[in-house]
């Protein structure tokens, strides 16, 4: 697996929540992981049920084995600071510029440089070592922005080329495109088995490709369970629906007699056998879709009891099984 992990998907397939999910998995058996929100949506700390994350790392979890899980919500302009610290040596100079509101001023006329900050931060933990020489963090999961604006994100390059041609941010920028643009970096993309967030997925995908960066896997989030196969929903269809009235009565739902509560059951059941049916067809159409791109796929169950740190854990287990580690 690369070392930067950047998960991303269309608004409402629960990318965070995989993105957690990896990050604990990826932590097992005595390794450290950092997930990092750049959203400023405070996602990670409800999924741990933790306090809000300041902008410092911060261990959130212990994931089997020993392993360790550290969180990091990157400020925007608290990652101007640094930059202007580390380049500039500003110090009181940049708090002095934060209170005045130009930290903000910046960041918000120049979005590519927003990106560049976001991304930078990610890949400064990315190639950070300790004392010893060896990499503090073995992965670096990133939480990141949606389909619709992933590719524009993570192609910072691009996004600064009209800010600076040459210089401290010129050098910043092609410093994190190094590590985005190389197999150190796998861009994952999260969806559901249905036709819109597949189709953002596939498109997605595409942008990745032709901004030349690295695609990893797609993970389908929410699978619900299948019930029925195929040759059960046709079966279920053929039969007279005298022979599913005494199925049912013969289960101990209502008694034989004509009119009875087991007739009374039989529209609604074969109603139910449409609607699951047409689900069923639906999905099978979508995972093929996913197929034909030619990525690894996994699959997460949805978890019928919702999302819990319980339920993270076993999310987490289920992408270890599927290879992910």
């Amino acid at each position: 697996m690369s070392r930067l992990q950047v998960v991303s998907g269309k608004g409402g397939t629960g990318k965070t929540t995989v993105a957690a999910a990896l990050a604990l998995a990826l932590a097992t058996e005595g390794k450290r992981t950092l997930l990092v929100e750049v959203e400023g949506r405070q996602g990670i700390a409800q999924l741990f049920e933790t306090e809000a994350l300041p902008y410092e790392e911060r261990k959130i979890a212990v994931a089997p084995g020993g392993g360790e899980v550290h969180a990091l919500a990157i400020d925007p302009e608290l990652a101007l600071l640094d930059y202007l610290q580390m380049f500039y040596k500003l110090g009181s100079a940049g708090r002095a510029l934060k209170k005045l509101g130009a930290i903000d001023f910046a960041t918000t006329i120049a979005p590519g440089l927003r990106d560049v900050l976001l991304t930078g931060k990610a890949c400064e933990a990315v190639r950070r070592k300790d004392r010893s020489g060896r990499f503090v963090y073995d992965h670096v999961v990133m939480d990141a922005p949606p389909t619709g604006r992933i590719t524009r994100f993570l192609n910072v390059n691009d996004e600064v080329a009209g800010l600076a041609k040459i210089g401290p941010i010129h050098n910043q920028a092609q410093a994190v495109m190094r590590v985005l643009k190389s197999p150190e970096t796998s861009v994952h993309m999260v969806t559901l088995l249905e036709e819109m967030p597949v189709q953002e997925t596939a498109d997605g995908i595409t942008e990745l490709r032709g901004a030349n960066l690295p695609v990893g896997r797609v993970i389908v989030n929410m699978v619900r369970p299948a019930v029925l196969d195929e040759s059960e929903l046709d079966l279920a269809h053929a039969a007279p629906r005298t022979a599913l009235a005494e199925a049912l009565s013969g289960a101990g739902l209502g008694g034989a007699r004509r009119g009875g509560l087991a007739e009374r059951l039989v529209d609604p059941l074969l109603q139910q056998a449409d609607e699951y049916a047409e689900r069923f067809a639906l999905e099978r159409e979508q995972r093929a879709v996913l197929t034909d791109l030619g990525l690894p796929l996994h699959e997460l169950p949805l978890l019928a009891e919702g999302m819990d740190l319980a339920g993270l854990y076993e999310l987490a287990t289920e992408l270890r099984q599927q290879g992910i580690s």
